[in-house]
């Protein structure tokens, strides 16, 4: 690993503490996506054999209805002003309904403040402080790395049971590099499958209400070792294909009872307020992760480009891999 920037530990000095603020001081707005350089994306364009191509978004209206009970899939209405014209508006447009990333402005840290402690009154609609803005005026380029959490399981012969929410460690992330024979690098634009938007998808209309009532969805436990695995290999994003990256409910045992008690201990806050970490939701991973099978191939050039809305909260990630 690159060692040009402090350890995890060693943001425990900083203020707050394990936060990353201050760090990425020629980029701030841009969070760990600084991990993401010019030398980054050099190399993983490097990569680039075939000119295979793979869309990473579902379509906007996947979801339908969304887990979030606050949010909808989009109305699509098309207008014409003659017989000749055809125009687009989409109506009730929630960015971060289906596929999207998390903004840096979508989460304070209790107590101190957004990102870099940006103040509050500066992130309204319309003000560029910490916006998407950032990551669509210059795009996250760099090596995507897939890691097969569901095929981990099933080969196990203890596969995912979607239904019931379960939990991933960080056990299951090292188990699977070396079932796939490949190492994280910083720069990483990390995607873990679990099958989780797949089965969702694909569920009946009750069990889908079921697990939407009951908030449950697959993720990874609420925990700093977690935190401190996904900066100290200096990941630009870290992605996942479920419904809040983290596991809910909130574990009971989650390390931030305390300090994100408006959230009943998620663990948003810690890696987006306070460490940076744009978090990729409800990626569509499932036609790279067969190429990924049929191949023995897992990483690509990824890009990441959110809609440029300045001071946008959330955006459909617009996300590409290129093998």
């Amino acid at each position: 690993m690159a060692n040009r920037f402090p350890s995890y530990d060693e943001l425990s000095d900083n203020s707050p503490s394990g936060s990353s603020w201050g760090v990425f001081a020629d980029d701030p707005g841009r969070g760990t996506a600084n991990f993401a350089g010019p030398a980054e994306v050099v190399s993983a364009a490097a990569g680039v054999s075939r000119g295979a191509v793979f869309n990473l978004d579902y379509a906007l209206n996947a979801f339908d209805p969304p887990m979030a009970r606050a949010r909808r899939a989009p109305d699509h209405e098309i207008l014409s002003a003659h017989s000749e014209s055809r125009d687009d508006v989409l109506h009730e447009f929630y960015l971060q309904a289906s596929s999207q990333v998390d903004g840096l402005r979508h989460r304070r840290a209790s107590g101190h403040g957004f990102y870099n402690g940006v103040a509050d009154e500066k992130i309204a609609a319309g003000t560029p402080a910490l916006g998407v803005q950032e990551w669509a005026e210059k795009p996250i380029v760099g090596r995507g790395l897939l890691l097969d959490i569901a095929g981990l399981l099933a080969e196990a012969g203890t596969p995912l049971d979607h239904s019931s929410g379960p939990t991933i460690e960080i056990e299951h992330l090292e188990a699977a590099c070396v079932r796939q024979g490949v190492s994280v690098e910083p720069g990483d634009i990390l995607m873990v499958n679990t099958g989780w938007a797949e089965w969702f998808i694909a569920a009946s209309n009750e069990l889908r209400e079921e697990v939407r009532s009951g908030r449950r969805a697959t993720g990874f436990r609420q925990s700093r070792e977690l935190a401190r695995w996904i900066w100290d290999y200096q990941i630009a994003v870290f992605a996942t294909d479920t419904f809040a990256v983290e596991v809910l409910p909130v574990r009971p045992d989650s390390d931030f009872l305390d300090s994100a008690p408006e959230d009943k201990g998620m663990m948003h806050q810690e890696l987006i307020a306070k460490l940076g970490v744009p978090l990729g939701e409800l990626w569509n991973l499932q036609p790279l992760l067969d190429d990924s099978v049929a191949t023995d191939r897992w990483d690509a050039l990824c890009v990441v480009k959110p809609l440029n809305l300045v001071g946008g909260v959330g955006s459909p990630p617009n996300a590409t891999a290129i093998r």
